[in-house]
C-alpha cells in the first residue's frame, strides 16, 4: 500500500486564514482537509499517513526553518510519495509547494503538486511535477484527481511527455526516435504555417504582450502628472490591509495639501525587499517631496492629488493587467497626461 505524505498550508489544514499565516511547521498523523479526498481517490491502494502543515508567511519568511522542518518530516515519515497542495494561483502557497516538491525529489521521493500556470511557484522550482489548475479552490476536486493520476504514473514509472500526460512543461527535452528527420519536420511546419493550417512547434517560446510606448507629453508646463507605485506605500497602520505579496487589489490615497510623506504617517508594506529604509523615508519609493518642488518650479503643470498604490510582489499577470487598466481609467478621468511609476 502506497504511503503518502501531504503538505498543506494553514488555511487548507483548517487552522485559519491570513491571521494564522505565521503558523509554524506542525506534523499531524493521517489526512486533513483535501487529504481525505486523496484517500478516496487512491481507493485502497494507498493512504495519507502524515500531513505537514505550515503557514504561508512562515514558510516564505523563515525559509531555512521551513526547509529543515520539511527535511525532518521526510526523514521521519519516509513516505513513498509526496503531494503538495494544490495551491492554485496562491503565490506564497505555490512557492512553498514547489520547495516541498524540490526537497522530496532531492530525497528520492516522487512529488506532485497542482498550480495555476501563472503561479510564481513554478519560478522557484521549474522542474516541479505540477498539474495545471484553475485560480481558486473551486477546482479542488479536478485538481486532486489530476494530481493523484499523475502521481500514480510517476510511482509506476509510466510517465510520458507533459502534453501527453497532462502536467505543466518542465523545460526538459529528452532524446527519442521520430519517424521523420528534424529537417523534414521543420519544412512541414513551415508549409503548414504559410498555408494557415494548424501546427505544433517542438520548441515553444513564451509570448509576452507587446506594449507600445506612450507618446511623449506634448506640453509639460501645462500637464497634470500622477504618482503610481507597486512599492506598497500606504498610510500608517495599513488601513486597507494591503498584503505583503500576492495582492489582487490597489488603493488610492488623497495627497491634497501634502508636500511630503512623513514616516509618522506613511509606511511600506512590500514583502519582496528589505523595506525598513522605505518605512523610514517613504520618498525612496514615492518621491512626493521632489514632485512638489518641481511643481512649484513650473517643470510641469500640476500634480494629481491621488496616489495609486499596491504591492507588486508575486502578483499574477492577470491582476497586473487589470490594475493597469483600472488605474489608467482613473487617471484619464482626472485628465492626467503622464504618470511616474517608481521602480522598487
Amino acid at each position: 500500500m502506497l504511503r503518502i505524505g501531504h503538505y498543506l498550508n494553514q488555511f487548507f489544514a483548517g487552522i485559519g486564514a491570513e491571521a494564522h499565516a505565521n503558523y509554524p511547521p506542525e506534523v499531524r498523523e493521517g489526512p486533513l482537509g483535501p487529504g481525505r479526498a486523496v484517500d478516496g481517490l487512491v481507493k485502497g491502494n494507498g493512504r495519507v499517513v502524515s500531513t505537514l502543515i505550515c503557514g504561508d508567511n512562515f514558510f516564505n519568511e523563515h525559509p531555512d526553518d521551513a526547509r529543515r522542518a520539511v527535511q525532518d518530516w521526510l526523514t521521519t515519515v519516509r513516505p513513498d510519495l509526496v503531494l503538495a497542495g494544490p495551491a492554485f494561483a496562491a503565490g506564497r502557497y505555490g512557492s512553498a509547494c514547489a520547495e516541498v516538491c524540490r526537497l522530496a525529489e532531492a530525497a528520492h521521493i516522487p512529488a506532485v503538486t497542482g498550480l495555476h500556470p501563472e503561479n510564481p511557484g513554478l519560478l522557484v522550482y521549474k522542474r516541479t511535477y505540477a498539474v495545471p489548475t484553475g485560480n481558486s479552490a473551486a477546482g479542488m476536486g479536478p485538481a486532486l484527481a489530476a494530481m493523484v493520476a499523475l502521481a500514480k504514473k510517476r510511482v509506476a514509472g509510466t510517465l510520458g511527455p507533459a502534453a501527453q500526460d497532462g502536467y505543466l512543461p518542465r523545460g526538459i527535452r529528452r532524446p527519442g526516435a521520430r519517424e521523420t528527420t528534424g529537417a523534414d519536420r521543420a519544412v512541414a511546419m513551415l508549409a503548414a504555417k504559410l498555408a494557415g493550417r494548424p501546427f505544433q512547434t517542438e520548441i515553444p517560446v513564451d509570448k509576452y504582450d507587446a506594449v507600445p510606448p506612450a507618446p511623449p507629453v506634448a506640453d509639460m508646463r501645462h500637464a497634470t502628472l500622477a504618482l503610481v507605485t507597486t512599492g506598497g506605500i500606504v498610510p500608517k497602520g495599513n488601513p486597507d490591509r494591503i498584503k505583503r505579496c500576492s495582492e489582487n487589489r490597489w488603493c488610492e490615497y488623497d495627497l491634497t495639501g501634502l508636500d511630503a510623506l512623513s514616516s509618522d504617517a506613511y509606511e511600506c508594506v512590500h514583502g519582496g525587499f528589505f523595506n525598513l529604509p522605505a518605512c523610514q523615508n517613504p520618498h525612496l519609493v514615492v518621491p512626493l517631496d521632489a514632485m512638489r518642488r518641481l511643481e512649484r518650479e513650473g517643470a510641469f503643470g500640476q500634480l494629481c492629488n491621488v496616489l495609486c498604490s499596491t504591492v507588486g510582489n508575486d502578483q499574477r499577470l492577470a491582476d497586473c493587467q487589470r490594475h493597469g487598466q483600472e488605474i489608467g481609467r482613473l487617471l484619464r478621468r482626472r485628465e492626467v497626461a503622464g504618470a511616474l511609476l517608481v521602480a522598487t
